[in-house]
């Protein structure tokens, strides 16, 4: 993705099943559960790098001791902050005889994240509000262990002022800022009424006060909690959740839109918001790493056992596309196999782009993260040149004209030719991304490899998406300009993003997606001016509806043009036209059928056609266009 996108945090949680002497005893630590943790995350670094957060949860501890810890930073390098200060300040106690590591239970007793529970979170800041506050885990006290709880996610619920609302109604007084915050108090207000009911029961029983706490926790059920808690809401989420007496849970959206992974076996239950992360850490094949079922919840109880059940009714799945096209890990073998595919799918439009002349032609990719989507439109446009060798070959032998020359010319002469012309300076774009001046700067971002292009080439960069169009137009263009081509050809493996996202991806700003931009130009073009007031207008009137009553009225503008006229207008916006180059400029994005068929489990598309899987992107779309239209910046939800 050429364009800088924050997006999709990442989450962890690992639940020792064995105490830990087992673990210093097999594996050499008593921090054997710390250490995967920090693996873990380190293997999921991709879902967020503006701050990280671990909590852990201690089993059985004695009254009068802490059992519960959070460590959450904003700070430069958050996950290796938080990790080495832990370990430097387990070292010291070791130093100082405090902590034995070969007797676990003074590790338990003496280092905060010494327990069987542990959590992990790493974030990309989507809210308006950014500090190390707004880091996961989030955690509700009291000192009622089965009161205390602790969640980290890989989400965003649409509706959170309906949540919050919903709290005031009941008597609260609920602390605005982030919608993890909303789902916190809704779950821990449920939790507490699950409690409660529970306490009362005892104590109108007479049971004694001593052994209520054993009787709350062993009655305690999550997933009728969760199913409470859950009513109502709208929005993608893979959420983790740890209770004060030793109680965790993890729980995915009905339609299936945030991902989640777990593995399990005698010694430990982990989850991840990618599959390759588990794998890798527990060393484990494919078969072995399952998917959370959409809409449910698995629950491992204190005493250790575990279940899964559906927490809410079953809805259509639509797994989200972006995952699979950009944000998680591409060693995952199936995402691998998807981006080949991708990539491939992209020939018919390339080989009409550049007249199938493969001889003057030069393949490549920008970013990096385009790589292997490049892989498959290789294999895609040689598969098709051979097909075009075999057949002229044999019509060759037909006529009696086959000889060595021919051979020579049929083979080699119109063959596809692949080579590295982007470099990424990552250094640089860190810098930048620091700088006020960052647009006077971001032309340097990337370099290329001078001489393997010559002016009668046409050069075909593959990209993953084109999102803004802002880097494609200040930095990729002007860079891949300098090769002097005849024609630049940019292919996106992702089709037009037309439409914003709500449940995880912060793209929620309509008036600055290229796509949206070129329809706009185009309705322009034709005078048709009056067409967006007229949206506008219908947009406001239906502001006020309730959220499953919207309808999306920015498809009128998209419907009025074909997705070639929109490519048409996009290219001609973001023409590097401060150049000395005057050549010509093709954008290419795969059409959706192309990209389902390419990747048809991960089937969720509406930033490319407005079909929004919950009432919440109809809300979030409307509201995006009053924003546009009246100039208004900021997140539309």
């Amino acid at each position: 993705m050429s364009d800088f996108l924050k997006h999709e945090c990442g989450i962890a949680m690992i639940r020792l099943l064995k105490p830990l002497s087992y673990y210093q005893e097999k594996y050499g630590t008593p921090l054997y559960g710390f250490n995967q943790l920090f693996l873990l995350m380190e293997k999921q670094h991709n879902r967020g790098q503006d701050g990280a957060g671990i909590g852990c949860v201690k089993l059985d501890v004695a009254p009068g001791k802490p059992y519960m810890a959070r460590e959450r930073t904003i700070k430069t390098n958050p996950l290796a902050r938080i990790f080495q200060g832990e370990l430097k300040s387990y070292h010291k106690m070791v130093k100082k005889g405090i902590i034995h590591p070969e007797f676990p239970d003074t590790v338990k007793d003496h280092f905060d994240f010494g327990g069987e529970i542990l959590m992990g979170h790493l974030r990309y800041g989507t809210s308006g509000v950014y500090s190390s506050n707004n880091c996961h885990p989030f955690v509700r006290q009291s000192n009622w262990p089965t009161k205390n709880l602790m969640l980290a996610g890989n989400f965003t619920i649409t509706n959170e002022k309906d949540l919050n609302n919903d709290l005031i109604d009941r008597g609260q007084h609920p602390i605005f800022g982030t919608d993890t915050q909303a789902v916190l108090e809704e779950i821990g207000f449920h939790l507490d009424e699950a409690h409660d009911a529970i306490y009362h029961k005892m104590r109108d029983q007479n049971v004694d006060g001593r052994r209520i706490p054993d009787i709350i926790s062993k009655e305690l059920d999550p997933i009728r909690i969760l199913r409470s808690a859950t009513k109502g809401w709208d929005g993608g989420f893979s959420i983790a959740g740890l209770i004060g007496n030793g109680d965790a849970f993890v729980m995915r959206d009905p339609q299936g839109i945030r991902p989640c992974f777990y593995f399990q076996n005698d010694e430990v239950i982990a989850f991840a918001s990618e599959r390759v992360a588990l794998m890798t850490i527990f060393d484990q094949p494919i078969e072995n790493v399952c998917e959370l079922e959409p809409g449910t919840a698995t629950v491992i109880k204190s005493d250790g056992s575990i279940y899964c059940e559906r927490y809410t009714e079953e809805r259509p799945i639509t797994p989200c596309s972006f995952e699979r096209i950009y944000f998680s890990r591409g060693n995952d073998a199936d995402i691998y196999e998807e981006r080949k595919a991708l990539g491939g799918a992209l020939l018919e439009q390339i080989v009409e782009s550049i007249d199938n002349n493969f001889a003057d032609s030069v393949f490549s990719f920008v970013p990096n993260t385009a790589e292997v989507a490049y892989y498959g439109l290789l294999d895609s446009v040689r598969s098709h040149r051979r097909i075009e060798v075999k057949a002229a070959i044999l019509k060759a032998q037909e006529e009696g004209k086959l000889d060595d020359a021919l051979l020579d010319q049929l083979i080699m002469g119109n063959w596809p030719r692949g080579e590295k012309i982007a470099h990424k300076d990552i250094k640089m774009r860190t810098f930048i991304s620091q700088e006020s001046g960052r647009a006077k700067l971001v032309s340097h971002v990337y370099d290329i490899t001078y001489g393997i292009v010559k002016p009668k080439d046409c050069l075909v960069c593959i990209d993953d998406s084109i999102v803004r169009g802002t880097t494609l137009k200040e930095s990729i263009l002007k860079i891949l300009s300098r090769t002097n081509p005849r024609k630049i050809v940019i292919a996106s493996t992702a089709p037009q993003i037309r439409y914003p996202d709500c449940y995880g991806i912060d793209m929620s700003e309509l008036g600055k997606f290229i796509a949206f931009k070129a329809a706009v130009e185009l309705v322009k073009d034709d005078g048709s001016q009056d067409l967006l007031q007229e949206i506008y207008q219908d947009c406001v009137a239906q502001a006020k509806l309730p959220a499953n009553e919207m309808v999306n009225h920015v498809k009128r503008i998209y419907d009025r043009y074909t997705d070639a006229q929109i490519s048409r207008k996009i290219a001609e916006l973001v023409y590097p036209k401060d150049t000395v180059w005057k050549g010509d400029l093709d954008i290419i994005f795969l059409t959706v059928d192309k990209m389902k068929a390419a990747i048809p489990v991960h089937n969720g598309d509406w930033y490319f056609t407005g079909n929004y899987p919950t009432p919440g992107g109809f809300s979030t779309l409307n509201q995006a266009f009053i924003n546009y239209y009246e100039n208004k910046d900021g997140r539309a939800y």
